[in-house]
C-alpha cells in the first residue's frame, strides 16, 4: 500500500540521516575510503518507501553531504578531478540500479496486492460455493455460499480435512463419492464432479451439487493447494425434469398468442417493442415488421405519455397492472379506449427483464355503458319514491360517476354542510368544498373513490368541514354499484354525522378515567378510615384492661375514664365527619342560620382548637377587627369550618410553628385567613386538595391522623353559606394559607329590649325506662348509666321480649334499637302505639342508623325522638327531662 507523500518523504529523509550518521561514526576507521558506502541503503529505503523521486532526492542530497564531509578536500563541495568524477558517475549508476530494482519490487508488490484483493472480493461475491485447501487436502478457506451449503464457518473449518467439511455421496446409492479435490491434487489437473452427487451439510441436510475442482499452481507449476467450486443444483434438477413440459407449454402459448383476439405485446423495460401478434396488427394498424424495434410510445397519445412511466415503474417493482383503462391511438390517428393488463417478465433468476401487455379494445363497451349510465340516471331521476327517500333520509347520500364526478346528492349533503347544490353537483367528489381545508384528506378520498371504481368498497370515519369552517366527523362509505355482468356503473356514497357520538366517547373515556381515580382515592380513604378507627380502639381496649386490674385505685380509674372519654370523643368525631360528608353529598344537611358576629364564631373555633395548638407547642396569633362583622350563618357549622382549618394547620406544621388567624371586612365580604409555617402544598395538588378522598401525601396523612375529608367538608360548608375558600402555598416547606370569603349580612337595627331571663328549670323527673337492644353490653351499660341518675330500668334484647316487657311493666320511656333480630324496631314501635296503654309512652329510637330516610321512617312508626349511637350521656339524660311535646317538636 502506497504511503501518503509526507510520510514517505519523512521516512526517506530519516533513512538518509541515519546513513550519514553511520558514515560519520565510521569515519575514524574508514577515513577517506568508501565515503559513499552507507548511502546505498538510504537510497534503497527511499525507493521502497516513496518511489524513484524520493530515491533521486536522497541520492543527490546524500552525495552532496558526503562530498562536503568525507571527500578531500573536506569542507568544499566539488568534483575536482577525473577520479572523483568517475566515482560520482559510478555512484549514480549504482543508485540508478537500486532505484530500478525498488520500482520493480514496488510494482510487483502492488500487483500482488491487487490480485490478492481481487481474488478475495471475487471469492466472497461469486455466486458459486468455493473451498480452497492446502496440498494435504486440509481446508484453508470457505466463501459465504460454501458456508451456507456445508453449514461450516470458514474459521471453524480451517485446518480440518476436506472430507469432514465437504461430505459427498452418490444421489442414487448414498455411498461415499470420490472427492474431486483429492483427485485434482493427485493428478495435478482440473476434474469435474460426478453427475448426481449429493452434498451432506453439517446439520444433515442434503443438496444436489455439480461443478469442478482444480489444483492451485505457482508460476513454476508447483501445486500449493486445490480450489473446489460447486453449486446447489437441486432446483435445476427439478427444472430439468419439467423442461420438456415447459417447451410443450411454450409452443401452445405461442399458438394462443397468435390466435388471440386481444393484442399481446412484449416490450423491454425501456419501452422497445419485442413482439407484436396478429391481433395487435389488427387493433393498431401496424404490421409486426413496422412495430418490432420501435418504442411503445408510437401508440400512446402525447398527453398520456406519463402513464407509461408509471406502468414501467410498477413493472420494475414486480407489480402487475390489471385492467387499466386508458386511451391509445391507431396508426391512422383514430383514438381508441383500451383496457390494459401488463405483467412483468422474469428471467430464470427472477429479475424483471421486460413486460407482457394484453390490450383489449373496449371502446364500444364503454360507449354502451355510457348510454346505460345515462338511462339509469334518467330512471333514478324519474323514480319519485326513491327520490323522496333519497332527499328525506337521515344520511348524507349521493351518486357519483366512476370517474368521481358527483351526479346527484341529497339535500342533507349540501344544506347540512352550509353549501349550495350547485357548489357540489357536477364536481369531482374529492373536490367538494367540504374537503378543501385538508389536502391530505382530499387525496385520501380521491384514492378511495378510484378504488371503489375498481370494485373495492370504502368505509372510514373522516373529518369534514361545514360552511362556517368548523370541523365535524362523519362515518362515510363509498360503495360500487354494478350491473349483472359485474361492471361498475356508479359509485354511491353515504354517511352520517357522528360528531356528537365521538364527543360522547371522549366524555365516557374521561368519565372512566375519573371513576378509576375516584376508586383509587376511595380505597386510600377506606384504608385511612380503618387506620383512624383503630387508633382510639387501641387505648380504649388498654384502659378497659386497666379498669379490670385497678383494684379500686381511684387515680387509675380516673385516668382510665378520662382517656376513654377522649378516645370515645375521637370516634364520635370521625363518625360525625363521615355523616356530615354524607349529608352534604346528598343535600340532606340543613343549616340552622341566624345573624351572628363572625368574630365570636372564630373565637369559639380557636377555643376548640387550643388543645391541638398547645399539644404541638405552636404559637397561635389571632387578629380580629374592632367592629362587629355580622353574617347570616349556622354558627355550629362555621365553627366546624374554622376549627378544621386551624386543626389542619396544627397537624401539618412541625412542632413550635406559627399559625395566624386573621379576619377582616372588605366591602360586602368578610375574609378569614388561616396561615401556617408548615410543610406546604405542592403546586399540582392545589386544584385537587378540596376533592373528596384527595390527600397531599397519603403516607403523611396517616402519620398525622385524620380521614382526609376535612377540607372537603370545609369547602362544601362554606359554599352552603354562599362563600368560597381557596388554598395557596409557596411549595414544599413554605407553609400554606386558606382564605374563606363570606357575604356580610345587611345592617339591621337591633332591638333595645333586653332578653328575658331564663326561667328556672323544674326538678328532673325520674322515669321507668325500658331499654331494648340486641347488643347486651350496650343495653346493660346504658341501664347502669340511667340507674346512676335515679331512673328505674328494664332490659330486653329482641322485639317479642320488648313487647312482653312493655305490656307487663308499662314503662314511661322506651329506648328502642331499630336493628333488632326477627322483628325490627319500627314494627315494635308501631305495635306499642296501637295499644291503648302505649299511646302515652315516650318512644325514643336509639340506633346506629342516622340518615334522613331513617329519621322519616321512625317518625312514621310513632317515635317521639331519634338518637344516633353513640349517644352523649348528658344529652340523653337532658332529653329525658324534656316534655314529650317538646321532644316531638324537636
Amino acid at each position: 500500500m502506497a504511503r501518503p507523500f509526507p510520510t514517505s518523504l519523512a521516512v526517506s529523509l530519516a533513512a538518509l540521516a541515519v546513513a550519514l550518521a553511520l558514515r560519520w561514526l565510521l569515519d575514524p576507521m574508514l577515513g577517506e575510503t568508501m565515503p559513499l558506502v552507507t548511502l546505498y541503503g538510504a537510497v534503497a529505503i527511499a525507493a521502497w518507501a516513496g518511489g524513484w523521486r524520493h530515491a533521486v532526492v536522497v541520492a543527490l542530497l546524500g552525495y552532496a553531504t558526503c562530498n562536503l564531509l568525507f571527500i578531500a578536500p573536506r569542507g568544499v563541495l566539488s568534483i575536482g578531478n577525473q577520479i572523483e568524477f568517475v566515482g560520482f558517475v559510478a555512484y549514480l549508476f549504482t543508485c540508478a540500479l537500486i532505484v530500478a530494482i525498488g520500482e520493480a519490487m514496488r510494482g510487483a508488490r502492488s500487483r500482488a496486492g491487487a490480485q490478492g484483493e481481487l481474488l478475495r472480493v471475487t471469492l466472497a461475491s461469486i455466486g458459486d460455493a468455493v473451498i480452497t485447501t492446502d496440498v494435504e487436502a486440509r481446508v484453508t478457506y470457505l466463501n459465504a455460499i460454501a458456508e451456507q451449503l456445508t453449514g461450516w464457518t470458514s474459521a471453524g473449518a480451517r485446518g480440518r480435512p476436506l472430507d469432514e467439511v465437504f461430505r459427498i455421496v452418490g444421489e442414487r446409492d448414498h455411498l461415499p463419492a470420490d472427492n474431486p479435490a483429492k483427485r485434482a491434487l493427485r493428478e495435478g489437473a482440473a476434474v469435474g464432479l460426478a453427475n448426481h452427487t449429493i452434498l451432506i451439510a453439517r446439520d444433515g441436510s442434503e443438496h444436489a451439487i455439480d461443478d469442478s475442482a482444480a489444483p492451485i499452481k505457482d508460476e513454476q507449476g508447483v501445486v500449493s493447494g486445490c480450489v473446489l467450486v460447486f453449486r446447489d443444483v437441486s432446483e435445476r434438477r427439478s427444472v430439468e425434469h419439467d423442461e420438456a413440459g415447459r417447451l410443450l407449454a411454450a409452443r401452445q402459448l405461442a399458438s394462443i398468442v397468435e390466435s388471440s383476439d386481444d393484442a399481446i405485446i412484449r416490450k423491454s423495460l425501456d419501452g422497445t417493442i419485442q413482439s407484436w401478434n396478429a391481433a395487435a396488427e389488427r387493433l393498431f394498424g401496424y404490421t409486426a415488421e413496422q412495430a418490432v424495434g420501435r418504442h411503445i410510445s408510437m401508440v400512446i397519445p402525447a398527453d398520456r405519455l406519463g402513464e407509461e412511466d408509471q406502468i414501467i415503474a410498477s413493472i420494475r417493482a414486480g407489480r402487475r397492472v390489471d385492467h387499466f383503462e386508458t386511451v391509445r391511438v391507431r396508426g391512422d390517428g383514430q383514438p381508441i379506449v383500451v383496457s390494459l393488463t401488463i405483467s412483468p417478465i422474469l428471467d430464470e433468476r427472477g429479475d424483471v427483464v421486460g413486460a407482457s401487455k394484453i390490450v383489449r379494445d373496449v371502446t364500444r363497451q364503454r360507449q354502451a355503458e355510457e348510454r346505460e349510465r345515462k338511462l339509469l340516471a334518467d330512471a333514478v331521476s324519474a323514480n319519485a319514491k326513491f327520490r323522496a327517500f333519497f332527499e328525506q333520509g337521515a344520511l348524507f347520500a349521493g351518486i357519483m360517476d366512476v370517474d368521481g364526478t358527483l351526479l346527484d346528492a341529497n339535500r342533507l349533503s349540501w344544506e347540512g354542510c352550509g353549501f349550495k347544490r350547485e357548489e357540489a353537483v357536477g364536481r369531482k367528489f374529492w373536490d367538494g368544498p367540504w374537503w378543501s381545508p385538508s389536502p391530505p384528506l382530499v387525496e385520501r378520498i380521491r384514492v378511495a373513490s378510484e378504488r371503489a371504481a375498481a370494485g373495492e368498497p370504502f368505509r372510514a370515519e373522516v373529518p369534514y368541514f361545514v360552511g362556517d369552517g368548523s370541523q365535524r366527523i362523519a362515518d362515510m362509505s363509498i360503495q360500487p354499484i354494478g350491473d349483472g355482468a359485474g361492471r361498475i356503473l356508479y359509485l354511491a356514497y353515504t354517511g352520517s354525522d357522528i360528531t356528537e357520538r365521538k364527543r360522547l366517547e371522549v366524555d365516557l373515556r374521561k368519565l372512566a378515567s375519573d371513576l378509576v381515580d375516584a376508586d383509587r382515592r376511595k380505597d386510600e380513604f377506606l384504608a385511612t378510615l380503618a387506620h383512624e378507627l383503630r387508633n382510639p380502639l387501641a387505648p380504649l381496649a388498654n384502659m378497659i384492661e386497666v379498669v379490670r386490674r385497678s383494684g379500686g385505685d381511684r387515680v387509675a380509674l380516673g385516668n382510665a375514664v378520662d382517656m376513654m372519654g377522649r378516645q370515645t370523643a375521637q370516634l364520635v368525631r370521625l363518625v360525625d365527619d363521615l355523616l356530615d360528608l354524607s349529608r352534604i353529598t346528598h343535600n340532606r344537611l340543613e343549616l340552622r342560620t341566624q345573624r351572628v358576629d363572625l368574630a365570636s364564631v372564630i373565637r369559639q373555633a380557636v377555643q376548640s382548637s387550643q388543645p391541638f395548638v398547645d399539644a404541638a407547642r405552636h404559637t397561635l396569633r389571632v387578629t380580629l377587627p374592632d367592629a362587629p362583622v355580622p353574617v347570616v350563618a349556622d354558627p355550629v357549622r362555621l365553627t366546624q369550618v374554622f376549627g378544621n382549618l386551624i386543626n389542619n394547620s396544627c397537624k401539618y406544621t412541625p412542632a413550635g410553628g406559627t399559625v395566624d388567624v386573621t379576619m377582616a371586612r372588605v366591602g360586602d365580604e368578610a375574609t378569614v385567613s388561616v396561615r401556617d409555617t408548615g410543610i406546604g402544598i405542592p403546586p399540582d395538588k392545589l386544584e385537587t386538595i378540596f376533592e373528596m378522598f384527595s390527600q397531599v401525601d397519603a403516607s403523611l396523612e396517616r402519620a398525622q391522623g385524620g380521614l382526609g375529608i376535612g377540607l372537603t367538608l370545609v369547602k362544601r360548608l362554606v359554599h352552603m353559606h354562599g362563600g368560597s375558600v381557596v388554598a395557596t402555598s409557596g411549595g414544599a416547606g413554605r407553609g400554606s394559607e386558606f382564605v374563606v370569603r363570606l357575604p356580610v349580612a345587611a345592617t339591621v337595627h337591633e332591638s333595645a329590649t333586653a332578653p328575658a331571663p331564663p326561667r328556672a328549670r323544674p326538678a328532673a323527673r325520674k322515669h321507668h325506662v325500658l331499654i331494648v337492644d340486641d347488643n347486651r353490653d350496650a343495653a346493660s351499660s346504658l341501664a347502669i348509666l340511667l340507674e346512676l341518675d335515679g331512673h328505674r330500668t328494664i332490659v330486653a334484647h329482641d322485639g317479642p321480649a320488648a313487647l312482653e316487657a312493655a305490656e307487663q311493666h308499662r314503662p314511661d320511656v322506651v329506648l328502642l334499637d331499630i336493628g333488632l333480630p326477627g322483628m325490627n324496631g319500627y314494627e315494635v314501635g308501631r305495635h306499642i302505639r296501637r295499644q291503648p296503654w302505649g299511646r302515652a309512652i315516650t318512644l325514643i329510637a336509639l340506633t346506629g342508623w342516622g340518615q334522613a330516610e331513617d329519621r322519616r321512617r321512625s317518625h312514621e312508626a310513632g317515635f317521639d325522638a331519634h338518637l344516633v349511637k353513640p349517644v352523649d350521656p348528658p344529652a340523653l339524660i337532658s332529653l329525658l327531662d324534656e316534655p314529650r311535646a317538646k321532644m316531638s317538636a324537636d
